[in-house]
């Protein structure tokens, strides 16, 4: 097969899987990061895509003078200046649809691990404490009763909000406005959400609007019975308020798959008891992966062929190959 007249910049750990097809359809460089200094001069110029698990900030945008297109493999691409790209008539593209069901099934394992504390309960079994102490406590939590809200009632939030009714629970939701689509009761800000509900699930994008969303007024309208599960992203949650919100009885539990400073979880979020905490593994399987790093790829073959994306952000929707 002929390899296309374009060098694909990749930034990150992409898996064997998609390095492999993507060295068949296009010349590949790979860089650790998404840092402007490890790009060479020798190679610079070549670079017209980059397909990245990591940050594209204007400095690496910059230093690639020929680069025509960003595949963002993940829904969520607060990581890229898309302003910056948009500027330069630079194409945007995410991996949505894709690993929409996967990341709703794991919100709601991380839902029902964290009111019934089953990781807990298997480590309890697993050291042999059932045998020596008995029976393991009950649960105080349960998913009986609850009204659930959820912020971002986009994609993952609707295939979340299907799984929620089939438990029975109300459903509420906060987006920046209402959803046309939807019967779900409407709140027109996240505390008003919050005190609204006692299950807040967060399936918001990241970026400035929306950072440390989750303060600590909204943890205190969640209440002593709330429990807080996270699978969008980590700069949603204030961290210190939430520590301190689960260390003080504010909220009951929570459960979060994304952190602030991946992979660096805080060691008050470590130490305490009442929390179910994952390595952001929500669309981490085989099956989803190799997906999402097909849809960057498709992303990247579609716009030298045809010149047109598959997936644009809504921020480059606009922007024409070069």
């Amino acid at each position: 097969m002929t390899q296309r007249d374009a060098t694909i910049l990749v930034l990150g750990r992409f898996n064997d899987y998609a390095l492999q097809r993507l060295s068949r359809e296009f010349r590949v460089r790979t860089i650790e990061r998404g840092d402007a200094a490890l790009v060479e001069a020798g190679w610079a110029a070549d670079v017209k895509g980059i397909a990245s698990m990591w940050e594209v900030n204007a400095g690496l945008i910059d230093a690639l003078p020929n680069l025509e297109i960003v595949g963002n493999f993940g829904v969520g691409y607060d990581a890229v200046d898309v302003k910056h790209a948009s500027a330069n008539n630079i194409m945007i593209t995410n991996t949505p649809d894709v690993l929409t069901e996967e990341v709703a099934d794991t919100a709601i394992g991380l839902l029902i691990d964290t009111v019934r504390e089953l990781s807990q309960s298997q480590l309890y079994l697993r050291e042999g404490r059932w045998a020596k102490e008995g029976a393991y406590p009950l649960s105080k939590l349960s998913l009986r009763d609850r009204k659930v809200g959820i912020f971002g009632l986009g994609r993952i939030g609707k295939a979340v909000a299907r799984r929620i009714e089939a438990f029975g629970l109300p459903i509420a939701y906060h987006n920046r406005r209402k959803v046309a689509d939807v019967s779900y009761e409407y709140y027109p800000s996240l505390p008003e959400l919050a005190a609204a509900v006692d299950t807040l699930i967060l399936v918001a994008p990241g970026g400035a609007e929306t950072a440390n969303a989750v303060n600590a007024q909204v943890l205190k309208a969640l209440g002593p019975d709330g429990v807080l599960i996270n699978v969008g992203r980590g700069t949603l949650v204030d961290e210190t308020a939430l520590a301190e919100a689960l260390e003080n009885g504010t909220i009951a539990a929570a459960g979060l798959d994304v952190f602030a400073d991946e992979p660096h979880v805080s060691q008050a979020l470590l130490d305490a008891p009442n929390t179910v905490l994952l390595p952001h593994i929500a669309s981490a399987s085989h099956k989803t992966r190799q997906a999402m790093a097909d849809l960057v790829i498709d992303n990247l073959i579609s716009w030298f062929d045809t010149g047109k994306a598959l997936t644009p952000v809504p921020e480059t929707a606009h922007v024409t190959s070069k």
